[in-house]
């Protein structure tokens, strides 16, 4: 045997040797020690998270809208092909069955091929590639690669062959927003997996090594020669035959690219959906896969969008013409609208002319398809009618048409300036049942729903009405409508005149001026304060004075209807809500709405037996719910179920959850049946053409008729609609409540309650007390939240003040009977009064000038000067953070 030196010692090379195979194993363990306690939990993987759009149903399970560009359609094992499996065998790892997670043979082959410059496979495994797919970044580092090893021997300890085969095509990203083998299928081919051929499955395989830039669609040629290379292997490794290979090879690419466009039904629903869940999970959210199903119904949000949408057009065309929409502009610039598309005149004859589409087809507008027009002087007084076509457009005009329903006939139109829009719940509940922010989303992102602060007018004259019924009026109370004067306030009625000693009723449903003001000396203004706030008006958007009851405070549309929805079910504050459920992407339930319900008995379990709240104080149960966070990269995971404790505010038993009663059930019942007579003898008369008796509301119009309102119910819905320019000015003298917005409300209404039963509002004899006599009673506001039960988790509880000096002077001045100094009492709102509107991702600033005193040209209620407000054009626009969301 050869010595290892001469002198009967260790050669250094071979002692250096010998040092790197100790040192290399034991530096390997000592990462591997390093790394293991970072390595996931294996219980997660097979629930993590794929790559799929966010879509948007309805109540009624109809699709309104996708977000997010990515598609994974999950797979399992027995469904895959193996005709697909072996191409993938073939392109990434032929050895899968056989290696331990890591290939030292595949790894030598993958460097060997890069030498060469002939590299057609990698040297990750198939369980590496899932151990980066699911766990780890795309980052080229050594811990990165050993953390990759580690976890690929991990995964191969806790699973079968089959399921990490399953994992990897299930997740593997394959170009064009494609992850998995199935989405790619349906992308690339619009095929099942069953029904692809051969060298299409052979195509798919081909994908993960450069799915964006080697797709067949990116570039076919190298897509081709990566795919035949796979097809050679397969029949290499004996996964096909010669006559298999050679009609494969044969094959021409035969694309059929899936078209993946989801028209947005609603948008404003859906973009307030998508902007809520962003809000409550990150913007991962948007390729979760989740599913979210509103409590809209398409019928009734179908029916909302007709209506403002018919409401703005009717306003618009009673004031006229205003010209063409731009001039000598190419027409490329301009996008369709609704139905109205934009065309070019190109000949004006006496009684038409001639205008040509984007798609270069020329059409003719005959004279009965612009004989609606009248010229625009101003918003007060509509010009003359037009004798002839060259008084309304002239060549090179961009002008908006209309066609009939086979596009045989065009219509001369004009996309409405003023805007509007229509909201609606569910008094029981809360449910959202319709929302539409303006007259088209993709010409006004901006919700005036959900963001749009102006004044009410009127419509907030039956809260101080109520407050009235609450201290013991009835609706045959003897009210004065004279003159009154308010140190240098003198309000008067909006048609000059005064009735002298009317009732309560009657004084509501002509809406007196006078009447409202003396009421609410009478309930007092911090009373009032307080009482719009318990039905979602916020503390700095209403005024310490008397204008109040004329419509100064600043509300959203959205908190009108929860204030008329204490009318409607009988005196309780409900939350609004518009997301009913979630579902993951393995189709579980992740999120369930539990509002508050006014009227409990009224709700039907699945059985159809009436449901009843069953509270057992002894024996409290909870509730599991699962937690949804986000991992250390920001994707949503489900981690793990969460019993809360009884302790928590939110926590009680029962089927259902009662709502806060805000006002006595006598109260709301009266205040309904006076709001019924608004449309039976008042304001609201041209709502008997809907020919139903369980109708109530009232009309709303504010100074110089900047804001027209209409807010009004049933016993089962609530709907409140707003006209009015973004920039506030008139609207016109004679577009009143009743004139611009109560038409909105009319089709709305008359659409919504087809067929449905007649349902009004029910007195309670035996009713709890509200919230305000609780806290009057006991001096302690959480007692009374106590014996009323406590508020549903997503919503926002009963907002009551601190006291501005000290608790027992609070409650003395409650116990006061509501009586409030006039002298006391400012005639002026506040320097830091609210803006109309609010810009998405901007602070509440405060305008520049403050709210002045009514007017005394008799209408309905004063008016602040407010900045004009910006339109957001984006796709993120956000509504105020302080709404009552």
């Amino acid at each position: 045997m050869k010595m290892l030196s001469s002198q009967g010692k260790i050669h250094p090379f071979f002692a250096i040797l010998i040092l790197i195979l100790l040192v290399i194993p034991m530096a390997f363990y000592g990462m591997y020690l390093y790394i293991a306690p970072s390595l996931p939990n294996m219980s997660s993987l097979q629930k993590a998270p794929l790559e799929k759009p966010l879509q948007i149903y309805t109540k009624d399970d109809v699709l309104i809208a996708e977000f997010g560009d990515r598609l994974s359609i999950p797979v399992k094992y027995e469904d895959i092909p193996q005709d697909m499996i072996y191409a993938f065998l073939a392109a990434e790892d032929s050895a899968f069955f056989e290696h331990s997670g890591v290939s030292l043979k595949g790894l030598g082959r993958a460097v060997s091929e890069t030498v060469s410059g002939a590299s057609q496979t990698g040297g990750s495994t198939i369980t590496m590639q899932v151990a980066k797919n699911y766990y780890l970044s795309p980052e080229r580092t050594l811990r990165r690669k050993l953390t990759e090893i580690f976890l690929a021997r991990k995964i191969e300890q806790n699973l079968t062959k089959e399921e990490i085969l399953t994992l990897y095509v299930n997740k593997i990203f394959l170009g064009k927003n494609a992850y998995g083998i199935q989405a790619a299928a349906r992308i690339y081919y619009n095929k099942s997996l069953e029904q692809l051929t051969l060298a299409e499955k052979a195509m798919i395989a081909g994908l993960p090594k450069a799915p964006s830039k080697y797709n067949p669609v990116a570039n076919p040629e190298r897509a081709l020669e990566r795919r035949n290379w796979i097809l050679g292997r397969m029949l290499q490794l004996g996964y096909i035959n010669q006559k298999q290979y050679e009609i494969a090879i044969a094959e021409p690419i035969r694309l059929k690219l899936l078209d993946r466009k989801v028209q947005t039904k609603y948008p404003y629903l859906a973009e307030l959906t998508r902007r809520e869940l962003v809000d409550r999970f990150g913007k991962h959210v948007i390729n979760s896969g989740f599913k979210v199903y509103t409590t809209v119904t398409s019928y009734r949000q179908e029916t909302a969008e007709e209506a403002v949408r018919d409401g703005l057009e009717a306003y618009d065309r009673r004031h006229g013409w205003r010209g063409a929409e731009a001039h000598d502009k190419p027409l490329k610039d301009f996008f369709i609208v609704g139905d109205m598309h934009p065309a070019q005149v190109i000949k004006v004859n006496n009684s038409s002319f001639e205008a040509m589409l984007k798609d270069g087809k020329t059409v003719t507008i005959p004279w009965s398809g612009m004989n609606w027009v009248r010229l625009y002087r101003n918003a007060n007084n509509p010009g003359p009618a037009a004798g002839n076509a060259s008084q309304i457009v002239k060549v090179n005009d961009i002008v908006r048409l209309r066609p009939n329903a086979d596009k045989s006939a065009w219509r001369l139109t004009q996309i409405p300036k003023v805007q509007g829009q229509l909201v609606a719940i569910n008094p029981n509940n809360g449910a959202l049942e319709a929302v539409v922010g303006g007259y088209n989303f993709y010409y006004s992102k901006f919700n005036r729903a959900t963001q749009g602060w102006r004044q009410p007018g009127s419509t907030i004259k039956p809260f101080v009405y109520a407050l009235a019924l609450e201290r013991g009026m009835t609706p045959y109370t003897m009210v004065d409508d004279n003159p009154i004067r308010i140190g240098k306030w003198s309000p008067r009625n909006s048609d000059g005149r005064y009735l002298g000693r009317i009732t309560l009723r009657r004084a509501l449903y002509l809406s007196r001026n006078t009447v409202s003001v003396r009421l609410l000396q009478n309930v007092g203004i911090e009373r009032t304060r307080q009482f719009l706030m318990d039905i979602g008006l916020h503390d700095d958007q209403i005024p310490r004075n008397y204008t109040i009851a004329l419509g100064t405070p600043q509300v959203l549309p959205l908190q009108m209807a929860t204030g008329y929805a204490a009318f409607a079910n009988g005196g309780y504050r409900v939350q609004p809500y518009f997301i009913d459920r979630i579902e993951d992407v393995f189709g579980e339930t992740i999120f369930k709405a539990d509002p508050a319900y006014a009227c409990i008995s009224c709700v039907s379990d699945s059985s159809g037996t009436k449901a009843e709240v069953e509270v057992d104080e002894n024996n409290l149960v909870a509730e599991e719910v699962t937690e949804i966070t986000n991992d250390s990269s920001g994707k949503i995971t489900n981690n793990q179920t969460i019993v809360p404790t009884t302790t928590q505010s939110n926590q009680f038993t029962g089927q259902y959850r009662q709502a806060d009663r805000i006002l006595k059930s006598s109260s709301a019942f009266d205040m309904a049946n006076i709001l019924r007579d608004v449309i039976q003898h008042g304001t609201g008369r041209a709502a008997l053409r809907i020919g139903r008796s369980d109708l109530g509301g009232k009309t709303g119009t504010t100074n110089d008729a900047k804001d027209a309102w209409f807010a009004g119910f049933n016993g089962n819905l609530v709907a409140v609609a707003w006209v009015g320019f973004d920039a506030p000015s008139t609207l016109g003298r004679r577009e009143y409540g009743g004139v611009a917005a109560l038409p909105i409300w009319i089709n709305f209404m008359a659409g919504a309650l087809k067929n449905e039963p007649h349902a009004w509002v029910k007195l309670d004899k035996n009713a709890d007390d509200t919230v305000s006599e609780l806290f009057d009673q006991t001096g302690n506001l959480a007692e009374a939240r106590r014996q009323q039960r406590e508020t549903p988790p997503l919503a926002r509880p009963l907002y009551r003040p601190a006291p501005q000096t000290t608790l027992d002077s609070l409650i003395a001045r409650f116990q006061q009977d509501f009586q409030d100094d006039v002298t006391d009492q400012p005639l002026t709102t506040e320097s830091d009064a609210p803006p109309a509107l609010n810009l998405p991702n901007t602070p509440i600033q405060a305008p520049s000038t403050q709210a002045t005193p009514p007017n005394n040209s008799g209408n309905a209620s004063p008016s602040t000067s407010t900045p004009a407000p910006q339109q957001n054009n984006g796709n993120n626009a956000q509504a105020n953070p302080n709404s009552i969301f």
